[in-house]
């Protein structure tokens, strides 16, 4: 395979998972439930918490400028922190309790019940997303999860599960920068 062939391969593998999902109802619907409980949290006051690990981490950080700055629309500031983007509240608790405990710490000192926890997980297996989501679950607040594959642990603990039918990380990645771009518009579509 030449270049050119593997760089057409790749776009058409990206664009069929993402065609999965638009053909998919169900998953239409729980990205739409997932935007309207994000816009109602944030329209009583409430926040967004985001983390994820690698990719996931950038993932979080983008969604939480999208929702601070802005995404398409001028508009006040709403209330939204990657968990992942403090490198000493993270390096603290990863030699204070242990790596699988840096985002349930900022979940124990940031939640309320008004607030939504957005977990990325490519495998949702990733423990200290887990541990954030029992946190999360503690306090009475929102979970939602974007993931792929089969959703793992974390599929059973979100209120929202959003898997991304693949299992090519890249994939599911790719469909999650649409996904959560999805997120942000249906966001100022509410709340403006």
């Amino acid at each position: 395979m030449n270049q050119e062939q593997l760089i057409r391969k790749e776009i058409q593998l990206s664009i069929d998972v993402k065609r999965q999902i638009l053909e998919d109802p169900v998953l239409i619907g729980q990205i739409a439930d997932a935007g309207k409980r994000m816009a109602d949290a944030l329209r009583s006051g409430g926040k967004i918490l985001a983390c994820g690990n690698g990719g996931s981490a950038s993932d979080a950080m983008h969604i939480a400028g999208e929702i601070v700055g802005r995404f398409q629309k001028e508009r006040r500031a709403y209330a939204a922190v990657a968990l992942n983007a403090d490198s000493a509240v993270m390096t603290a608790v990863a030699n204070d309790y242990g790596f699988d405990e840096v985002f349930a710490r900022q979940v124990e000192g940031l939640m309320t019940a008004h607030d939504v926890l957005l977990g990325l997980s490519t495998s949702g297996n990733s423990t200290n997303v887990i541990k954030a989501f029992e946190k999360a679950k503690e306090i009475g607040g929102t979970t939602i999860l974007l993931s792929g594959k089969t959703g793992g642990k974390l599929r059973a603990m979100a209120d929202v599960a959003i898997i991304v039918p693949s299992d090519v990380t890249a994939h599911i990645q790719e469909a999650h920068v649409c996904i959560y771009h999805i997120l942000c518009g249906l966001i100022e579509e509410a709340l403006t």
